[in-house]
């Protein structure tokens, strides 16, 4: 299943009940196309939420594996909705490795569903995001396409590119960073300036 806003804020609500039904609240730094639907940046339909980190009063650590009763709730849910088993994932939560772009705690917005806190990171982190997995997947992937929904500025992609180095320094993704920033009309020949 496909969710829209209206669905993926749904089942956000179901999972909260569930949790604060069962006294086990948790905390959520999520990413991706959730994350823009729920900030209202795209209107595309996603396919999960994902999880990159548990937050603890706005302590941040990166999730291996969600924890057994989060799961339990997440699969209640997703039989009750009829979901996909795996909609609450932590796909892509190694972008916490390397380190999140500088500063985006202080730009995170909280929403709260009952005993469920969904941290998302901004507008910028999303381009920085956006363009690390665009970057990867090429000009007619999802990623492309919600980075140029976001329409960031020359100055917010290069800052963007900057941090994206961090996650990736070889030779071929510069080359590649450099072609895909190319693409959009934006010059960058040393990433690390």
């Amino acid at each position: 299943m496909q969710f829209q806003l209206e669905a993926l804020e749904e089942a956000l609500r179901t999972l909260g009940a569930v949790l604060q039904e069962r006294r086990t609240p948790y905390g959520l730094l999520i990413v991706g196309g959730s994350g823009l639907l729920l900030l209202r940046l795209i209107d595309r339909p996603t396919g999960d939420l994902d999880v990159v980190a548990l937050s603890d009063n706005g302590h941040y650590a990166k999730v291996e594996a969600l924890p057994e009763p989060l799961v339990d709730a997440a699969l209640q849910v997703a039989r009750a909705l009829e979901l996909s088993e795996d909609w609450l994932n932590t796909g892509p939560a190694s972008l916490m490795d390397f380190g999140l772009p500088e500063g985006w705690e202080k730009r995170i917005e909280v929403r709260t569903y009952g005993g469920l806190e969904v941290h998302i990171p901004s507008r910028f982190d999303q381009i920085c995001f956006k363009l690390f997995a665009a970057v990867d997947r090429g000009p007619d992937d999802k990623h492309f396409k919600d980075l140029l929904s976001l329409d960031p500025s020359a100055g917010e992609l290069r800052a963007a590119a900057r941090w994206t180095v961090t996650h990736d320094p070889s030779e071929g993704f510069r080359n590649e960073l450099v072609a895909c920033l190319g693409s959009v009309g934006v010059e960058m020949t040393d990433v690390d300036s």
